[in-house]
């Protein structure tokens, strides 16, 4: 028997998505979603974290492209987006109540932007970003 696959993150499955539009607290400020929230953490300046609250999931990447990355980013990014992505469904009970509903599906997030990283492209990826939501589901 084959595991089922959640993937990718659109329709009924777009709440998994870092751009669906959702409080994200984090950090003392409260972010419109979580792609915001993550991607404020890429520099260390407070007053430009806050530019990022009010930032539509879209704006916040075009943003976040731009910004100087802070020095340790690539040691710390994945251990953020984990706890960007368990403040999401902690703050928001219908969206944990969806994430736990996934059972023991293995979340993917299929791309076709070449993401590689945080998801898969093209049948390659390390999926990181469905790896930290599966361990948040298993947390919760």
């Amino acid at each position: 028997m084959s595991r089922k696959i959640i993937g990718p993150f659109n329709g009924q499955y777009s709440f998994l998505s870092n751009f669906h539009h959702c409080h994200v607290p984090y950090n003392g400020l409260f972010y419109r979603n979580a792609e915001a929230a993550f991607q404020a953490q890429k520099t260390l300046d407070e007053e430009v974290k806050e530019e990022f609250e009010r930032l539509d999931p879209l704006k916040a990447k075009r943003k976040g492209r731009r910004l100087e990355l802070r020095e340790d980013w690539e040691d710390v990014k994945v251990n953020i987006m984990k706890e960007v992505v368990k403040s999401k469904f902690m703050s928001n009970p219908e969206l944990r109540n969806k994430l736990i509903a996934t059972g023991d599906a293995e979340l993917i997030e299929f791309n076709n932007w070449r993401d590689v990283f945080w998801g898969v492209c093209n049948g390659k990826g390390q999926n990181n970003l469905g790896k930290i939501l599966m361990e948040v589901r298993k947390e919760i």
